[in-house]
C-alpha cells in the first residue's frame, strides 16, 4: 500500500469514527408528543397559586413555596390587551401578572393549521409560565398590606398596552400605602415594569421589590437533546450559569421552606430566567439584586426570583423601582442590540453557542452577514462554505502538494521495498530519511480533514440552535434548512401520491432525500480523482464509504448537508486544479470505468 493511500484511508476512517461517535453521543432529539387532549395542568400543580410575596422573613427576603391549597379566581379576572407589532396577548389584573404572550412573527410549524408561538401561558392552560411582580414587607408593613398574586388591580388610563402607550395599574391597601405598576414595551420583546409605592402614613416603611418567573412543571415540548440547553439561565456579575430542569430538582434542599434553592448576590450586570430552544423569558433588574433559583416539589413548580435592595419610604414620599422583562424570540440581532445599546450584560450568550463558542459565534456572525446581503440562508451557507475553503486554501494547497510529491516518490518507494524486503524497521527508517531528504510530510494529507471536523460540528450547532435557521427556506422543496430534506426516494421524490415516512420512523434511514443522495455522489466523485487502491480490502472500504455517509447524514439538517455537498464540490475542484498544476492529470472518467470493470470481474469470478 502506498503512503498516499494510507493517508487517505486514515483520513476517511477518522471522519467515519467521528461521525459514529457523534451519533452515539448526540442521538437525534426526542420530539415530545403534543397531545391536544392532555390535561391543561399536571395534577401536582392544579390550583397552585401564590397568596404571598416571596418573603416569610421580611428582612431576609427568602421565598415561600406556592400554596397548593389556595384557590384561583382566574375565571373572574379581567384582562388588559397587549398589542404591538411583534407580540400579542394580555395582562391578568388578578395579581397584575404577565401570563399571556404570543409572537406574531413565528408559527409553531409550517403546516397550514399552525398557530402562533406562545411564550407565556396563564394557569389553567398547558404548561403555565408567567411573570409576577410585587413587594416584600420589611419594616412598618404587615404581610397583608402589600399586593399579592390574588390582588385585583385597577386600571388608570388606556386599557391596551402598545409600543407607544404604557398601561398603569393601581391598588390602595386601605392602610395608607398606594401601589402603582406601570408596564411598557418596546417594538420587540422588552417590557419595562416600574413599581411605585406612595406612603400616606405618618411613619417610615421599608419594602423590597421583587420580580419572579414561575413555570409549572417541565415543558411538554422539551427537546431533551444533549447539545441543547433548556432550563434555568442566569447572568451574575458577568458569569453565565445554566442548569437543566433535572438539575434544579436536585438543588440543595431548604428544609424549612420545603423549596430547593441556589442564591447569589449580584452587584451589577445580572439577569435570570428560563430558556427554551428558540424562546426565552428573563427578568433584568436595574442594579444589584438577590438572584435565586428554586424548585417546589409539592407543587411541581420551577421559579426564579430577583429580589432587589430594601427601599425606605418616608411619610408623604414616593419610591419607584424599575426592572425589565425579556419575553420573546432569541433573535441574534435583537438581543445583541439589547446587549450593546441597552447594557444587558452578555445577552447574546443566552443563545447556546456550546463548547466551540470560539467557532460557532464567528461562523454565525459571518452567516448572518451573508444573509443580510443575499437574503437566503441556503445560498448564504454556500457562500460561507466558499469563504471557509478560501481561508483554508493555503493548508489545502500544502496538503495536496505534499500528496502530489508523494506520488512522485512512488518509484523510489517501490525500489526501497525491493531493496529492504521484509525488514520493516529498516523500511521505516529509510522511508523517513527519504521524506526528510525530499521535504515531504506524509501526515499532511490528513490536515484538511481534521480541520473540517470542528468546523462541521460548529456549523451543526449553529444550524440547530439559532432561530435564524428555523423555517428558513432555500429552493424548491427545501422549506426549512434546520430540518432534514423532506423529499424521499421511496415515493420517487413526490411523483408517487403517498407520503414518505416521518423522520422519527425506523424507515427514515432509507427514506433518502435529494440532498443526501447528492452528498453521496459528491463524495464518490471526489474519490475518483485517484485510482482505486490495488488492495481488495482498501477497495471495499473506499467503495462503501460515500454511501455509508449518505445514509448516516440522511436525517441531518438540510443546511448541514448542503454545506457538506458544497465543501465536497469545492474540494474536488481544488484538488483537481492542484494536481494539474503539479503535472498530474486526474482521469476521473477512466477511474470510474475501471471501478465498474473490477466490479464485473469480481462478480464473474463468483
Amino acid at each position: 500500500m502506498d503512503d498516499q493511500n494510507k493517508n487517505l484511508i486514515l483520513a476517511t476512517v477518522l471522519s467515519f469514527i467521528v461521525i459514529v461517535v457523534w451519533f452515539l453521543l448526540f442521538p437525534p432529539p426526542e420530539q415530545a408528543p403534543n397531545d391536544p387532549n392532555a390535561p391543561a395542568v399536571a395534577e401536582s400543580s392544579e390550583g397552585a397559586s401564590t397568596t404571598m410575596a416571596p418573603g416569610t422573613e421580611p428582612a431576609a427576603g427568602t421565598a415561600t413555596a406556592p400554596s397548593a391549597a389556595a384557590t384561583t379566581t382566574e375565571e373572574a379576572a379581567p384582562r388588559l390587551t397587549i398589542d404591538t407589532p411583534r407580540v400579542a396577548g394580555s395582562i391578568n389584573l388578578r395579581g397584575g401578572r404577565l401570563d399571556d404572550l404570543k409572537l406574531k412573527d413565528y408559527l409553531t410549524s409550517l403546516d397550514d393549521d399552525a398557530t402562533r408561538v406562545t411564550v407565556l401561558r396563564p394557569e389553567g392552560e398547558r404548561d403555565p409560565f408567567y411573570a409576577l411582580y410585587g413587594w416584600v414587607p420589611v419594616n412598618g408593613v404587615d404581610a397583608g398590606a402589600v399586593p399579592t398574586d390574588d390582588t385585583l388591580w385597577s386600571v388608570e388610563g388606556t386599557p391596551t398596552l402598545t409600543a407607544d402607550s404604557p398601561v398603569t395599574l393601581t391598588w390602595d391597601n386601605g392602610a395608607g400605602l398606594i401601589f402603582t405598576r406601570t408596564i411598557s414595551v418596546d417594538q420587540d420583546y422588552m417590557f419595562t415594569i416600574a413599581q411605585t409605592v406612595e406612603n400616606t402614613t405618618d411613619a417610615t416603611v421599608s419594602l423590597r421589590p421583587y420580580a419572579l418567573l414561575r413555570r409549572h412543571g417541565i415543558p411538554t415540548d422539551l427537546k431533551k437533546f444533549f447539545i441543547l440547553h433548556e432550563g434555568l439561565i442566569r447572568m451574575s456579575d458577568g458569569e453565565l450559569e445554566e442548569a437543566k430542569y433535572s438539575h434544579m430538582e436536585d438543588f440543595d434542599r431548604d428544609d424549612r421552606e420545603g423549596a430547593l434553592a441556589e442564591r447569589l448576590e449580584v452587584s451589577e450586570g445580572g439577569w435570570i430566567g428560563f430558556t427554551d430552544h428558540y424562546w426565552m423569558a428573563t427578568t433584568i433588574p436595574d442594579g444589584a439584586f438577590r438572584s435565586t433559583a428554586k424548585y417546589f416539589p409539592s407543587a411541581n413548580i420551577f421559579q426564579t426570583d430577583a429580589v432587589l435592595p430594601v427601599v425606605e419610604v418616608a411619610p408623604g414620599a414616593t419610591a419607584t423601582d424599575e426592572s425589565r422583562l425579556f419575553a420573546g424570540a432569541k433573535e441574534w440581532e435583537t438581543i445583541r442590540t439589547y446587549q450593546n445599546d441597552e447594557g444587558v450584560t452578555r445577552f447574546v450568550d443566552a443563545i447556546d453557542w456550546g463548547w466551540f463558542f470560539f467557532l460557532t459565534k464567528p461562523i454565525f456572525a459571518v452567516l448572518h452577514w451573508l444573509n443580510s446581503h443575499i437574503g437566503n440562508m441556503g445560498w448564504s451557507i454556500i457562500g460561507l462554505t466558499i469563504l471557509l475553503k478560501v481561508l483554508l486554501f493555503p493548508l489545502a494547497y500544502k496538503s495536496y502538494a505534499s500528496m502530489a510529491k508523494m506520488r512522485e516518490l512512488q518509484p523510489e518507494m517501490e525500489k526501497l521495498k525491493e531493496r529492504v524486503g521484509d525488514d520493516r524497521q529498516k523500511m521505516q527508517k529509510e522511508m523517513m530519511e527519504l521524506y526528510k531528504k525530499e521535504k515531504v510530510n506524509p501526515a499532511s494529507g490528513c490536515l484538511p480533514i481534521l480541520l473540517q471536523i470542528p468546523i462541521f460540528f460548529s456549523l451543526y450547532k449553529v444550524i440547530f440552535v439559532t432561530l435564524e435557521l428555523r423555517h428558513a427556506p432555500w429552493v424548491g422543496w427545501i422549506h426549512d434548512l434546520s430540518a432534514p430534506d423532506p423529499s424521499s426516494i421511496l415515493n420517487l421524490f413526490g411523483l408517487l401520491s403517498f407520503a414518505p415516512p416521518s423522520p422519527d420512523s425506523f424507515l427514515a434511514i432509507i427514506s433518502l432525500g435529494v440532498l443526501p443522495i447528492l452528498l453521496g455522489i459528491s463524495m464518490w466523485l471526489q474519490q475518483k480523482l485517484n485510482p482505486a487502491p490495488t488492495d481488495p480490502t482498501q477497495q471495499m472500504i473506499f467503495a462503501w464509504m460515500p454511501w455509508v455517509f449518505m445514509f448516516m447524514l440522511g436525517n441531518f439538517a438540510s443546511g448541514l448537508v448542503l454545506y457538506w455537498i458544497t465543501n465536497n464540490t469545492i474540494t474536488f475542484i481544488q484538488q483537481y486544479a492542484i494536481m494539474r498544476s503539479h503535472g498530474f492529470k486526474p482521469d476521473v472518467f477512466g477511474n470510474i470505468r475501471k471501478s465498474f470493470s473490477r466490479k464485473k470481474a469480481t462478480e464473474a469470478k463468483k
